[in-house]
């Protein structure tokens, strides 16, 4: 009895499993989850509510797939990376409803580099009726002119409706499908338009300023920034869609090679700008051809890649973008060995671009999904080189002008203790005679030899006597006011020049203040170790021109005998 219970047991279970076995291929062949659309401003995402397949040849059309075809369809997954090449299409499938037609409702691929997408459905007579978007297409063609593929879906409340997107790229295919509402899409429209109007506006700014600095100061690195600036931009808008809307909503074949060849000549720009940022070629002329070769392979080889095959031109872009942001980095790190000190600020400007350009690429060779990061972190990354190599350009401009009047200085200065050299100290006596014969006031010229380098060459050493004029000449500028000068005159002989109006009294304690300056230790020498100076000094005006009062001042100087003690001399 037992047994026989037993045995209507397993035979109840194998009926069971006989059933799901014939079941399976109509489970295989299951179309998914029906995705409920409802909320005004709500947004729903495929995830794994569809299934696709992926059609190696290409040539299947709606009706073979949506028909009896032995297809085997696979549940759809976030994330998933459909490995599509050039000539074959990736068929997904979903049913969509909604509640009520309160909204409109858009199928939103975010993914503004895709070749073609296409979306199947069956109007009310049962006739299949198709949209399309995608590179191939001229934007303004679309179904609706956007940065991305945007789609309308055609959705009858409480009535489920079955949608079949056929997907054409060269590469994989990640991006993910959207359902979104009218409402939502405006929403995010908004904040899209103030985000890349950010952007584009910063990068607009940062190309004026370099054209204008360029022109003002006739510095090339400054253009090359500026040019550089425009290709980044130029490719960030081919990137996010807003160059195939805006700029050539017309030109679907350069819509579609852009974002490749842009960022290849981009990186030629890149190079020539570090060229000129680091001096490259007053460094090394060698090193300077080899830049300017790489970056013109660089352009040579975005043309070829116009003309090459779909499944190419990844390759070919990775093969220049590549070795260019390589040989970039390994120039700048060349440059700061060399001392260059704008190399490695430069070197950090162009770290968040070096790193986020990974994103981007790893997408384009299926690494990764489409995302926000694959998207929009070049955005960022720019964003935050631009200014950080502007400023880096202005610093450097600066130092070369510091360089260049430092230069120019050498005519009119000491080079040694930076004072004004014989010349100009007698345009300026020649000045100070006029004006205190205009204003009727007095001023006070001087002269100042030191007398014991001799001596301190002897006690010390040698260069204790060469560093003597240099602490003398601190010790007179220490005297000296804003207004008045001092003038290197020989190497040990140093001039003052001391503005009126001066009373009688300050200008006959002068000399002997600038003895007694002097004759103070210094700072970390021996006690003996003092400069005593000689002083001639005259007050002006008290007759004859610039030249002649100096030739009376040195002819004083020179009667002095070589062991008198007395220190201050005044000429009338």
């Amino acid at each position: 009895m037992r047994f026989r219970r037993w045995r209507g047991w397993w035979a109840l279970a194998a009926f069971v499993v006989a059933l799901l076995l014939a079941a399976l291929p109509g489970l295989a062949r299951a179309e998914g989850t029906v995705v409920t659309l409802q909320g005004p401003s709500a947004q729903a995402s495929l995830d794994s509510a569809g299934q696709y397949w992926l059609d190696g040849s290409g040539k299947f059309e709606i009706d073979a797939v949506a028909g009896d075809a032995p297809i085997e369809w696979a549940a759809t997954r976030p994330g998933n990376i459909y490995p599509v090449r050039a000539g074959q299409a990736l068929w997904i499938r979903f049913t969509l409803a909604e509640l009520d037609d309160s909204e409109r409702w858009y199928l939103e691929i975010p993914y503004p580099a895709v070749n073609r997408v296409t979306l199947f459905t069956r109007d009310r007579l049962g006739q299949w009726t198709s949209r399309s978007a995608g590179d191939v297409l001229p934007v303004a063609d679309w179904p609706l002119p956007h940065r991305h593929p945007l789609l309308p879906l055609v959705l009858t409340p409480g009535q489920p409706q079955q949608f079949y997107l056929q997907v054409q790229n060269p590469q994989s295919f990640s991006a993910p499908l959207l359902f979104t509402s009218e409402r939502q899409l405006m929403l995010q429209e908004q904040r899209t338009a103030l985000v890349l109007g950010l952007y584009f506006g910063l990068a607009g700014l940062s190309v004026v300023l370099g054209g204008a600095v360029a022109l003002v100061l006739r510095d090339a690195a400054f253009g090359l920034y500026a040019l550089a600036v425009v290709m980044l931009a130029l490719t960030q808008a081919s990137i996010t869609g807003v160059a195939g809307l805006h700029l050539w909503p017309r030109l679907p074949w350069w819509n579609d090679v852009s974002v490749m060849v842009l960022p290849m000549v981009g990186m030629a720009a890149l190079l020539c700008f570090f060229t000129a940022a680091v001096s490259i070629a007053q460094r090394s002329p060698r090193v300077n051809r080899a830049m300017l070769a790489l970056a013109a392979t660089n352009v040579l080889a975005a043309a070829a890649l116009m003309a090459a095959d779909p499944s190419w031109r990844y390759r070919v872009m990775v093969a220049s973008i590549v070795p260019g942001m390589a040989v970039g980095i390994s120039v700048l790190l060349w440059a700061a060995r060399r001392g260059d000190r704008h190399a490695l600020w430069l070197l950090v400007g162009l770290a968040p671009v070096a790193v986020c350009s990974m994103f981007p690429m790893a997408r384009s060779a299926g690494l990764i999904p489409v995302s926000f990061w694959t998207t929009h972190a070049m955005q960022i990354a720019i964003a935050i080189e631009l200014p950080l190599l502007l400023a880096v350009l202005v610093v450097r401009s600066q130092d070369r002008r510091e360089h260049r009047r430092r230069l120019h200085g050498l005519e009119r200065t000491d080079p040694a203790t930076g004072l004004i050299n014989g010349q100009v100290f007698r345009d300026r006596l020649a000045g100070l005679v006029a004006r205190s014969q205009r204003l009727k006031h007095q001023g006070v010229v001087l002269l100042v030899d030191i007398v014991n380098i001799e001596q301190i060459r002897r006690d010390f050493d040698r260069r204790s006597a060469e560093e003597m004029p240099l602490q003398v000449a601190g010790r007179l500028l220490s005297v000296a006011r804003d207004i008045d000068s001092v003038a290197r005159l020989s190497e040990h002989r140093f001039g003052m020049l001391l503005e009126g109006p001066l009373t009688e009294e300050e200008a006959a304690g002068t000399g002997p203040k600038v003895v007694a300056r002097c004759l103070m230790p210094f700072k970390g020498k021996p006690l003996e170790w003092v400069a005593q100076v000689r002083v001639a000094q005259s007050i002006v005006p008290s007759g004859g021109d610039a030249r002649t009062l100096v030739g009376r001042l040195e002819a004083a100087l020179a009667a002095v005998p070589a062991q008198s003690r007395r220190a201050v001399f005044t000429v009338r």
